[in-house]
């Protein structure tokens, strides 16, 4: 949501006549045009990259590969820092080329989108951070859950598998039910009347 405010504001009301006499539009941000490209193209990456997780999130669950889930996982940690680190610069630079921007008549109409692609652009960060965090963890808890699942069974393809761990290792003579088929059946139990056909 974030990127569509960035790159939609910019689009939509940053570019913009400098006065009547100069009829071509031009960036807002300090009549740079290196600063609104650069703002739209992060904001429309950010929007194309949260679809795609989106998707990959909806079906993680049914990859069954360990390595394709482990790289799944590498991606989102990789573009969500990749992503942290354009929202980054991106920040800084709409920030700057604002700083230096001269307000006229023209340009204080776009002042507003201006600023909310600043603001939007700096709480994006905080957010793809999180997000790196979030795969990060997702990341350490499958190769803990993977290390944990090898050192159960042995390496060698013909090993059984171990058997339930006691408690004390040592078994207990005490039983809670009866063994199976040792007991002594009445012919006809206490209450039970055989039928006579």
């Amino acid at each position: 949501i974030f990127s569509i405010v960035v790159f939609g504001s910019i689009i939509n009301e940053c570019y913009v006549n400098k006065d009547s006499q100069h009829p071509e539009l031009l960036c807002i941000f300090n009549e740079n045009e290196s600063a609104c490209s650069y703002g739209i193209a992060v904001g429309l990456i950010a929007f194309f990259g949260c679809i795609f997780f989106f998707v990959v999130d909806l079906y993680f669950q049914q990859i069954s590969s360990v390595k394709d889930r482990k790289r799944a996982v590498l991606l989102d940690l990789g573009f969500s820092g990749f992503l942290a680190f354009l929202w980054f610069v991106a920040f800084c630079f709409l920030a700057n080329q604002w700083q230096r921007t001269t307000l006229t008549r023209g340009f204080s109409q776009g002042a507003d989108a201006a600023r909310a692609a600043i603001t939007f652009s700096f709480f994006s960060i905080i957010i793809w951070v999180v997000l790196a965090l979030r795969a990060l963890q997702r990341y350490r808890l499958g190769t803990d859950m993977s290390l944990f699942a090898t050192e159960q069974f042995g390496t060698e393809p013909s090993a059984s598998y171990p058997g339930y761990p006691g408690g004390s290792g040592v078994e207990s003579t005490e039983t809670y039910q009866s063994p199976p088929f040792t007991e002594t059946l009445e012919p006809n139990p206490k209450g039970y009347q055989v039928p006579a056909y």
